[in-house]
């Protein structure tokens, strides 16, 4: 039986995009969340080799440091013609300026180093809710696709623009918040994040 939450969390982020998806994610369960950049909190080392353990890292770390439950993510773009990359250094092939426009032509430009010819790529999260007495729920998402270029559409961050999901006509750059990650039934819960917080939301909390 997995382990219930109510009140008050920790989103282990100091990323504002993640930060807005999860925080309204959470406010339908009547889950009141701060991020651990709000609360002043150190970025842990994510020493772990799959999504899954970097999220457990810093759910944990958030967890302890601040006496409350944390919730956070791991999550990234893995290309197939890539061998998966950049999988878990997503965020680090945008460089410490968090520059993804420089991010995108570094996967394309591998892309056509590779041959050019296979887009197929997905976009995976893992989540990771954690007690500061070490307990956790551990949850995974994934949606599939292809990539676009050049890229298309505002909207999201990171490497929305380039990233077609299976049967759309827009890249999750041009959906709006709702149709990317708005939860049934006003959304399709569509996003990797969605996805992997649908299954969290079924174990673990209670729509008001």
């Amino acid at each position: 039986m997995a382990r219930k939450l109510s009140g008050r969390l920790v989103i282990a982020t100091h990323n504002p995009g993640k930060l807005a998806e999860l925080r309204a994610l959470l406010a339908v369960y009547g889950i009141t969340a701060e991020s651990a950049g709000e609360r002043g909190l150190a970025e842990p080392e994510e020493t772990g080799t799959t999504f899954r353990e970097n999220a457990r890292i810093k759910a944990l770390a958030a967890a302890r440091a601040a006496g409350l439950p944390a919730f956070a993510d791991d999550s990234g773009l893995a290309v197939e013609a890539l061998s998966g990359a950049p999988g878990i250094h997503s965020a680090r092939w945008a460089g410490p300026d968090k520059d993804f426009m420089q991010a995108m032509q570094r996967v394309e430009q591998e892309l056509q180093q590779a041959g050019g010819r296979d887009r197929r790529a997905s976009f995976v999260a893992a989540l990771c809710l954690a007690w500061p007495d070490g307990h956790v729920e551990e949850f995974e998402g994934r949606v599939d696709g292809a990539l676009v270029w050049p890229p298309r559409g505002e909207e999201g961050f990171g490497y929305d623009p380039m990233f077609l999901p299976d049967g759309f006509d827009e890249t999750f750059g041009e959906m709006s918040a709702e149709q990317k990650h708005g939860l049934p039934p006003r959304g399709q819960g569509l996003s990797h994040r969605a996805r992997a917080f649908l299954k969290l939301a079924e174990a673990c909390l209670e729509r008001q």
